[in-house]
């Protein structure tokens, strides 16, 4: 097949491939850690066995993720220098210092505090356990914003000016480019979507051990605080997908387009689902909301927007093709995005008012299977609403957002290597396969293995732990 002798199509899918494979564990390790913090809050206040024993429970499930979480995240990085070499020379006046921030102070301040967590307990006060607790999630939650800095500037690119000889974009105002017009809310559109996992993945454990009948006083303050988490993050959800939908609006209007199917300027629907005939250049679907997109966008039902036809022939997107455009993929990850949020939706309400309601989740066997596979809700929105971001604003890497500098932008052709052939990226693919399945089992059996052991009490360990010696003698 031709699209195996492209570099650029190879060099895509491989970053496309890691990075989802990384924003896996992103999620979990962000999102539980802010359940692991309000875990240990609850032991410092009530100084119960049991509390503590829950709090043990989610730093084991915590660390294991976050460290192949890192581990999966550095290909990424080495990935630059190589398969996206032109792209680095373009991007590293500005790149460098996130990125570097993100090392320095985001990474080494969650590793120190987990360090406390892992080894701490009995060798530091009380308090000063609980502050690292809730200092390593804010070093995930930093660390996430040095990234996000980084990513957003991609997206719409501000404090910089393209050099004399055209090769690169150089810093002008590094607050302006830090804190580029997508950064903050990118950002908490990002963290809050990240936040709903953690929820999901607490009810799913939660919910497994209910089925199970076993640690029934462990699941049901643990659905408790993820059914709490949940719906509060799932109603800031609402506040952080408006404004990122402004902001794509105003800032890409080609990502706009093709996130609606729009080839010709129209006050853009909101469809439910549909197919992009892409031959035709129209969206196939008999269900929509007349002027939907257009309400999330500017508040107003009637605002009409540039199709993909016209904002060719303006001449500002001259590079941009809509009869090649990856409409359809876009349209199909954004509304799966959609659809996923009101899964989560439906079943935080569900999981709540039943859990709130004198514990009747206890004997709903059907919410409980629900709330078991529920993470895989928020997993696929974040996928899907990745897609929509990175692959919407083909064909260029780095955008020509609307109020960006003039020039500073980059096709994502001219971004790879010129010196990494097709070849040598599937090889890449192929042992990055094999290493990532590894991981990928390791991480599940420790997982799992944690799981089944239970949030067991110091004392009752304490027990196992003679038993087993006795049984060795």
């Amino acid at each position: 097949m031709d699209i195996f002798t492209d570099p650029t199509f190879l060099a895509r899918l491989q970053f496309a491939c890691t990075a989802a494979y990384h924003f896996i564990f992103v999620p979990m390790s962000i999102g539980l850690g802010l359940i692991l913090a309000i875990n240990e809050t609850r032991y410092y206040r009530s100084r119960n066995e049991a509390d503590a024993a829950a709090s043990k429970f989610w730093v084991k499930i915590f660390t294991v993720t976050f460290a192949v979480g890192v581990a999966t995240g550095i290909t990424m990085e080495f990935s630059f220098g190589t398969n996206w070499a032109d792209y680095s020379r373009f991007v590293g006046d500005i790149f460098g210092a996130p990125l570097a921030a993100e090392a320095l102070f985001a990474f080494f301040l969650e590793s120190v505090f987990l360090g406390v967590l892992l080894f701490g307990r009995k060798r530091v006060s009380p308090k000063f356990y609980l502050a690292s607790s809730w200092l390593v999630w804010f070093g995930s939650c930093l660390s996430a914003l040095w990234i996000l800095i980084a990513n957003s500037w991609m997206q719409t690119p501000a404090g910089a000016e393209l050099a004399a000889d055209g090769s690169k974009a150089v810093i002008t105002d590094f607050f302006a480019a830090a804190f580029n017009p997508s950064t903050l809310v990118r950002y908490s559109h990002t963290v809050v979507a990240l936040l709903i996992v953690g929820a999901f993945v607490a009810m799913a454990v939660a919910a497994w051990y209910m089925l199970k009948g076993k640690h029934a006083d462990f699941a049901m303050k643990t659905m408790k605080i993820g059914a709490v988490v949940g719906i509060v993050t799932t109603c800031v959800m609402l506040v952080t997908a408006h404004s990122s939908a402004v902001t794509v609006a105003e800032e890409q209007p080609t990502k706009l387009a093709m996130m609606e199917g729009m080839y010709d300027d129209e006050v853009p629907p909101l469809y439910l689902f549909g197919w992009v005939d892409e031959e035709s250049q129209e969206v196939v679907t008999p269900f929509y909301i007349p002027g939907g997109t257009s309400f999330l966008a500017t508040g107003t039902w009637d605002t009409e927007y540039q199709g993909l036809n016209s904002l060719a022939e303006s001449g500002d997107w001259g590079d941009m093709d809509p009869e090649t455009a990856p409409v359809n993929f876009v349209f199909q990850t954004y509304h799966l995005m959609v659809a996923m949020f009101g899964l989560i939706a439906i079943t935080v309400v569900l999981v709540l008012v039943f859990t709130l309601r004198g514990g009747k989740i206890k004997d709903m066997k059907w919410l409980q299977r629900l709330a078991l596979i529920s993470p895989l809700f928020p997993m696929l929105a974040i996928q899907s609403g990745w897609f929509t971001a990175e692959v919407g604003r083909q064909p260029w890497v780095v955008y020509p957002s609307v109020t960006g500098p003039d020039g500073v932008s980059l096709l994502t052709n001219d971004g790879t290597s010129q010196s990494v052939s097709n070849v040598e990226l599937l090889i890449t693919m192929v042992l990055f396969l094999a290493v990532y399945t590894f991981l990928m089992v390791a991480w599940a059996r420790m997982v799992g293995r944690f799981i089944k052991e239970g949030p067991v009490a110091e004392s009752q360990q304490n027990v196992a732990d003679g038993a087993l010696a006795k049984e060795g003698e």
